[in-house]
């Protein structure tokens, strides 16, 4: 039942919000919310990740004041599912389960993780949810060429190499004696980045380039980019810089939402 639902004037159009994935860069999402809120801009329909978690904790999706849904992956299928009904926490988890990071969950005998896999910025589930004007949030539009951070020179110390026990440790070790050779691993060089920071940026570029493929096909009507290319992965504590970023993100895309909508009012 959908009683708690507010009314929308017919003489306005729908607004969607298509909040994109970022873990913690999801912060951002609270100032985009604020900066529309404090420019009299109200969405009707709320797709996307769900940092809303703690706000509707043991309540179904349907009972929402307003249409909400998120998207998340099915794991063996590779197919994008819509969650639009059931637990908000058990969607949102399901929405967020970054593979590697976050335990996958079952619904309906999938085994379902992030949707950012396969619609980051869910523009298409917004539209399908009647919205007429799409705002979409892309906390991943300046992730390319980040710079992963230095690390120093490993300092090894030399020692005779141990004898091959296997065939494998056999081919491995002609491997390294090779590229000794070459002048590749000298102990001077730089250590290679850690692995947090090469997942974190594999991910990165992943979302990226999906984001880019969905957006060229879907496009949003306004698209609204908070910088967060300095905020990490998993730097939930760094709330505050996310949400500056974007409430700052929606004062500079005002001016185009704002003739997009008074175009579709005019229409």
């Amino acid at each position: 039942m959908n009683a708690t639902r507010q009314p929308t004037p017919a003489s306005r159009p729908l607004i969607g919000l298509a909040l994109g994935g970022g873990s913690a860069r999801g912060w951002a999402h609270i100032g985009v919310i604020r900066a529309l809120a404090d420019a009299g801009i109200e969405p009707d329909i709320v797709c996307g990740i769900g940092f809303f978690r703690s706000h509707f904790v043991d309540r179904d999706i349907r009972e929402l004041a307003r249409p909400f849904g998120v998207v998340a992956t099915d794991l063996q299928r590779g197919r994008e599912v819509w969650l639009r009904e059931g637990p908000v926490t058990a969607a949102v988890h399901a929405s967020i389960a970054l593979p590697g990071l976050f335990t996958p969950v079952q619904r309906d005998g999938r085994w379902l993780v992030d949707g950012g896999l396969v619609n980051p910025v869910p523009v298409s589930l917004c539209r399908a949810m009647g919205a007429d004007v799409v705002i979409a949030v892309d906390l991943n539009a300046d992730l390319l060429g980040r710079h992963l951070k230095p690390r120093p020179a490993r300092a090894k110390p030399r020692r005779a190499p141990a004898a091959p026990e296997t065939l494998t440790d056999a081919m491995m070790a002609r491997i390294q004696t090779g590229m000794s050779q070459l002048g590749i691993n000298h102990r001077d060089e730089p250590a290679p980045p850690a692995m947090l920071d090469v997942l974190a940026s594999s991910i990165n570029i992943m979302q990226v380039l999906i984001t880019r493929s969905r957006l060229a096909g879907e496009p949003a009507d306004v698209l609204v980019t908070p910088l967060l290319a300095e905020l990490e992965l998993m730097a939930f504590h760094r709330a505050d810089v996310a949400i500056d970023a974007g409430r700052r993100a929606v004062e500079a895309a005002l001016p185009q939402l704002r003739v997009r909508l008074d175009g579709a009012n005019d229409g």
